[in-house]
């Protein structure tokens, strides 16, 4: 181990703030197990012996893009094989049936893509559809990158736009489409997509509103390991302004069908390493999670020892993710997930959006 990362590990036990060179050096000395032991001590100093999961479902709106990125396998023109988009009584109509399918149904969880004709209305009618149809139902919906795509084609300034999805019963963003906050990056992936700038102004717009969001990575694709970590020092830094950010994902990049297809997808090594990173340079968020649609099920269930302490949801029926390639499934019961967290000796808290508890399965509960 160098002399760096030896003093960036001791400065993680005694509760200090990785730099960037501080938390570069522990990326490259890669010691899995350090990581681990290290992330996982911060996470159980925040939430315990907690690992999280909600009941939600996941509707993709339309999959119909103006921007046609090169990391993206989801976009289609309007008139390709495969292009749709739901109506509002589809929506709703899935919306519904999720209610009855689950117990307890939390949350609905809307993306899609950027849609070259679509009126902004088209969105807030969405919403509000969906409220009155499932009036105690958080509504999590819109990356940042859509609400500036509704600011353009609206006219609107971003604030408008986020004050009207909230007045139509909008909770909270998810924190999709930051990708990696460089430029440089961001001309090469997705260069129709919003700048860095402007993903920042919509979460720092958001957060000012009283409307939390995510925060996100995509990661495994061109860029390097310093710029990994410079976006998670951003990301830091947009905390310590708003504390907004309820939890951070790091997605790995799924290379199949999309414009970045000669590039290998990384391995379980990797994804591992990124989550206990993520856990030691983001001291200011308490949730981080391990997505494990993207990461697979037994990875996911790993990184709850590398400092993860949420795998996400039931989900049901994503295709984004699947549209590159990920060969997991699109939905798991909450039986499953259940067991999956306490194999790992973990309590399994089923929580709403906000993280508040809404039921706990611990060492002495055998349902």
């Amino acid at each position: 181990m160098t002399p760096l990362a030896e003093a960036a590990a001791a400065k993680i036990s005694r509760g200090g703030r990785l730099d960037l060179d501080e938390a570069l050096a522990l990326y490259e000395n890669d010691d899995l197990l350090l990581l681990a032991s290290l992330a996982r001590s911060v996470k159980e100093k925040k939430s315990g012996r907690d690992v999280y999961f909600n009941v939600n479902r996941h509707i993709n709106l339309t999959n119909i893009c103006a921007a046609r990125c090169p990391l993206c396998a989801f976009g289609r023109g309007p008139d390709c094989p495969g292009a749709y988009v739901m109506d509002k009584e589809e929506v709703v109509a899935v919306a519904r049936r999720a209610a009855e399918e689950a117990r307890d149904l939390g949350e609905i969880h809307m993306v899609s893509a950027l849609h070259p004709d679509k009126p902004f209305s088209y969105y807030l009618d969405i919403v509000a559809a969906v409220r009155a149809a499932l009036p105690g139902v958080h509504i999590k919906a819109f990356t940042p990158v859509e609400i500036c795509h509704f600011a353009a084609v609206s006219g609107r300034s971003v604030g408008d736009v986020l004050q009207a999805l909230k007045a139509a019963g909008l909770d909270s963003l998810p924190g999709g489409g930051a990708e990696v906050l460089d430029d440089d990056i961001r001309r090469v992936i997705c260069p129709r997509k919003a700048s860095s700038a402007e993903w920042t102004e919509v979460v720092k717009a958001a957060h000012r509103l009283g409307i939390p969001t995510n925060a996100s990575l995509l990661y495994g694709h061109i860029e390097t390991p310093r710029q990994r970590l410079e976006h998670l020092i951003k990301l830091r830094s947009i905390q310590d302004e708003t504390g907004g950010f309820q939890a951070f994902v790091a997605f790995p990049f799924h290379p199949e069908n999309t414009g970045l297809s000669q590039l290998a997808r990384v391995g379980a090594w990797e994804d591992l390493k990124m989550v206990a990173m993520a856990r030691l340079v983001l001291d200011n968020f308490d949730h981080i999670k391990a997505f494990w649609m993207m990461l697979t099920l037994p990875v996911a269930q790993l990184a709850l020892a590398f400092g993860a302490d949420d795998l996400d949801g039931t989900v049901a029926e994503e295709k984004i993710i699947h549209a590159a390639g990920a060969k997991t499934g699109t939905s798991i019961s909450r039986e499953d997930i259940v067991a999956i967290i306490r194999e790992t000796g973990y309590i399994a808290v089923e929580r709403d959006t906000f993280y508040n508890r809404r039921r706990a399965w611990g060492d002495d509960d055998n349902g």
